[in-house]
């Protein structure tokens, strides 16, 4: 469904009687997206959440990790939530999203790393656990309940291996710190207001944070910009502090193949249940193409017998 002018008044009474500018915001594969500019100045995102899109997001959670990372300053503040509506309003931050070769300017790195310490050292406790092998799986059942087969992809053996990885490494969820889960560049936001907003950098659509590895963090958003090698050790460099840097460039080779298959399995399901005109197919056979490539390179790097 598309809103209405009226739909908007009735989601914020508030807005009765004043001139509503609202634009369609292209680009998002699992909402829709309003920005409702006011005549002050102030704007505001409307969400409207996708088909069964339940299935991925416990949106009460969601709504928890917007209010507790709100104050840190790096994520837009929660404005109005509307879980019988199916509907989510926040603030919208004037600036530009970043695209993938934005990550191959040095002069940026310092600030797209910032706002992933500042939550990463939050010691902020988030209702979501987003244990990667047990999301993966979760995933997984999900796909074979909706009786899917996609026989151009072994995914038990694949799921396999992944097992086989995270036994390398035994990172436990005490460790965990919170983390966004979903580090494409289009969520990281270059303020334009530096006066209004503290940080250079914001990061926007909380919907899949909670409790996680750094090493999962940072391996995901590798996978999503796919940025040359001196580049993702030039960030891992700045995010450790250049401490340890053997272990933790091993440590997030390792885990760079679990968002790629989440992001895959995910794609076959909103292949069969979302309403929204994607190529969901074609999304995610390349993170599945991707996974495989960086399992063999971590046999073929480090020697791991999986």
């Amino acid at each position: 469904m598309n809103l209405t002018h009226e739909d908007f008044i009735q989601l914020m009474p508030e807005w009765k009687g004043i001139d509503l500018r609202v634009d369609v915001l292209t680009g998002g594969i699992t909402n829709k997206l309003y920005r409702v500019q006011l005549p002050d100045g102030r704007a505001y995102v409307v969400r409207l959440y996708g088909e069964k899109t339940e299935m991925f997001i416990d949106r009460d959670i969601e709504m928890r990790t917007i209010r507790q990372l709100q104050g840190l300053g790096v994520s837009p503040r929660l404005i109005k939530y509307l879980p019988e509506r199916k509907v989510t309003i926040v603030e919208y931050i004037p600036g530009t999203p970043l695209k993938n070769e934005d990550f191959l300017r040095e002069d940026l790195l310092e600030r797209i790393v910032r706002p992933i310490k500042i939550i990463h050292q939050s010691h902020a406790q988030l209702s979501r656990i987003f244990d990667p092998l047990k999301e993966i799986k979760d995933l997984y059942r999900k796909l074979v309940d909706l009786g899917q087969v996609y026989p151009e992809f072994n995914i038990p053996e694949t799921l396999s291996i992944l097992e086989v990885l995270l036994s390398k490494v035994r990172i436990s969820p005490r460790d965990f710190v919170a983390c966004h889960n979903d580090l494409l560049a289009d969520n990281f936001i270059l303020v334009q207001d530096r006066e209004k907003y503290r940080e250079p950098i914001y990061l926007i659509d909380w919907e899949y944070a909670g409790m996680n590895t750094p090493y999962y963090e940072m391996s995901d958003m590798f996978q999503e910009i796919l940025v040359p090698r001196h580049i993702e050790e030039k960030i891992l460099r700045i995010y450790w502090e250049d401490q340890d840097m053997e272990e933790h460039i091993f440590k997030t080779d390792l885990f760079k193949p679990f968002p790629d298959i989440y992001w895959f399995l995910w794609s076959l399901i909103q292949l069969n249940v979302s309403s929204i005109p994607f190529d969901y197919y074609n999304y995610g056979k390349p993170k599945y193409e991707n996974a495989l490539k960086n399992i063999q390179k971590l046999r073929e790097q480090y020697g791991l017998v999986i």
